[in-house]
């Protein structure tokens, strides 16, 4: 009874949570800035539609012709930005051709300054006019997000370059996430991997897992190393896109001090930025870095590079004499190097350090301590505590019937305890991510919404309960019914909601494994249900044979009660120790983060 369920209550919230976002009109001003689209999943990378134009040079007032074409798709958002600044609003306006297809939007102050699709009627191809306006820069990019399905879309596509004449051309590659890049000093090649020694004492070491090797293919590893004046710095991981860190004033990502190594077609690209908010890192245009090298083997990504400790004259480059917060993050990068949003958190020191004090060897944690507690007790509270108290309520009652505890029957005070430690449990649990988020999160999907009916569920039930008819009373059926109904709904959404919690980024479980052990979990249990339900049947069929044959009923009744009742608390016990283990094996995974 509980997969159908299951499987009802994630179609009713997938149907729910479709209806609202996304933007099958293509009223999307709200994405102007970053052109990307509120869909809950990271944008592919490698786009399948091309981007196209009938010149290559314009004057103010002229009119350029674009072309969106490519396989089969359902939205699209085309502008025209400065290409020596991509991150700057939108310049000139479009002209429409086939209205029924295409929309005029307003950006910013630029009216028309955008264009995007009308419905979610796939089509293959778009023409539109551009027209350039008389303060127009000297060079212009042309970019497009186009959405194919509702978790399948490419964000800011690159399209080609128009430039007024006699504009000079760029010394370097333009990207969808960056300024142009400066590179004045030289960069070598790493002859060698890095290695951990002198951490801790001569070296501020970051490494995860801790105590790990930088040759090997899972360790992430950031030092710094003061030498004079300056400091030199080394980062390893496994990557094949980009590496970064960051330097912070607090454990939230915008108005920090970063440092990426992007891999470029096969060559490492190692530049400062600077982070604004949770947009894309704005790439300096003064390379303040010095002794530049790189290696790229195996799928390790690794550099280093010096800088000095202090760089006045470079604005949004932090002193390193002081103590912030450490991120270290990796992603994935186009073959042009083009970065893309980190899928899982950046791994987070657990406090402020200064990398140019006293050597030290640390970890972090790729998870927040609030997050990891909200994890833990929610599993406690849905893993072992309900879970046993269902099974007690439902089957031990004539086990425990002539047993009493202060005053009351055993399995119901058992039941009782275990049924109020998971409200406190929850309740507890539930406040901590709204703490730690200062308010209600817009990227965890659909589980705060099912967390927040479980917890609402969960203050119900005992509430119902301390208006429960007496034994007796006419109302008791109807009461039970509702009592059962509301805690098994509880109970499945809360496997859901756990399901969903396990792969968000502030609590990102080892995957596979979160899932398998979940379904494990859920089978143990619906297996000891069926177990006891089959014991019971068997037990009534067994004490009815025995009544008809009216042969020494009371002797054989007692042996059949003794031999229900062993049985039961054999199961029991089996159960409760699969419980911890599952907890266990949860526990250690979350602390592992």
């Amino acid at each position: 009874m509980e997969l159908p369920g299951l499987a009802f209550a994630v179609w009713m919230f997938i149907c729910f949570y479709a209806s609202v976002d996304g933007y099958p009109s293509g009223k999307i001003r709200e994405a102007c800035t970053s052109m990307i689209p509120c869909h809950g999943s990271s944008p592919q990378l490698s786009p399948e539609h091309t981007i196209a134009v009938n010149g290559t040079e314009f004057r103010p007032g002229d009119n350029i012709e674009v072309h969106l074409s490519g396989p089969d798709f359902e939205g699209f958002f085309i502008q025209a930005r400065d290409a020596e600044h991509l991150d700057s609003p939108a310049v000139g306006s479009f002209m429409l051709v086939d209205r029924k297809l295409s929309q005029l939007l307003t950006c910013g102050r630029v009216k028309n300054s955008a264009v995007s699709h009308t419905s979610k009627a796939k089509k293959k191809y778009i023409k539109v006019y551009w027209i350039a306006p008389g303060d127009a820069p000297k060079r212009v990019q042309f970019l497009a997000t186009v959405v194919k399905k509702y978790k399948t879309f490419w964000v800011k596509i690159p399209g080609p370059v128009v430039s007024q004449p006699n504009a000079l051309s760029p010394a370097t590659p333009l990207h969808a996430t960056s300024e142009a890049i400066s590179t004045s000093h030289s960069v070598s090649y790493l002859s060698k991997p890095f290695n951990a020694s002198g951490c801790g004492s001569m070296k501020f070491c970051i490494r995860n897992p801790s105590n790990c090797d930088p040759e090997s293919a899972s360790c992430f590893f950031l030092s710094f190393q003061e030498e004079k004046s300056s400091v030199f710095i080394e980062m390893s991981g496994p990557s094949e896109g980009y590496l970064a860190f960051a330097l912070s004033y607090d454990q939230w990502m915008g108005g920090d001090d970063a440092y990426l190594c992007v891999n470029e077609d096969h060559r490492v690209h190692v530049s400062a930025a600077y982070l604004k908010g949770r947009s894309p890192p704005l790439l300096d245009s003064e390379n303040a870095l010095e002794d530049v090298s790189w290696r790229l083997v195996d799928g390790i990504l690794q550099c280093s590079f010096r800088r000095s400790i202090s760089l006045p004259a470079y604005k949004g480059r932090f002193n390193l004499n002081a103590s912030y917060y450490i991120f270290l993050a990796d992603g994935e990068a186009s073959e042009g190097g083009l970065i893309y949003k980190h899928r899982h958190q950046p791994l987070i020191t657990n406090g402020i350090y200064n990398v140019t004090g006293l050597p030290q060897d640390i970890g972090g944690s790729r998870s927040p301590q609030l997050i990891k507690a909200h994890g833990a007790l929610m599993f406690v509270a849905w893993i072992t505590t309900v879970s046993i108290g269902v099974v007690v309520a439902r089957f031990f009652k004539p086990v425990w019937s002539h047993s009493f505890l202060f005053g009351k029957e055993m399995w119901f005070q058992v039941h009782r305890m275990l049924m109020l430690t998971t409200v406190m449990l929850t309740s507890i649990s539930f406040v901590l991510p709204f703490i730690y988020r200062g308010g209600w999160s817009q990227q965890a999907g659909f589980h705060p919404y099912l967390g927040c009916t479980v917890m609402a569920l969960t203050i119900f039930q005992p509430l119902m309960a301390g208006f429960r008819p007496s034994r007796h009373a006419p109302r008791r059926q109807l009461f039970n019914w509702f009592h059962w109904s509301t805690g098994t709904t509880a109970r499945i959404l809360a496997v859901v909601t756990m399901f969903l919690g396990m792969d968000l980024p502030a609590l990102d479980l080892p995957d596979p494994w979160d899932t398998y052990t979940m379904i494990g979990f859920v089978a143990w249990h619906v297996g000891i249900e069926i177990l006891l339900e089959i014991h019971s049947y068997c037990l009534v069929r067994k004490v009815e044979v025995i009544e008809d044959d009216r042969v020494q009923i009371l002797q054989s009744l007692t042996s059949a009660e003794a031999e229900g009742r062993l049985f039961k608390q054999v199961v029991l016990t089996i159960y409760v120790c699969g419980n911890i283990v599952f907890l266990i094996a949860f526990l250690a995974a979350i602390n592992h983060i």
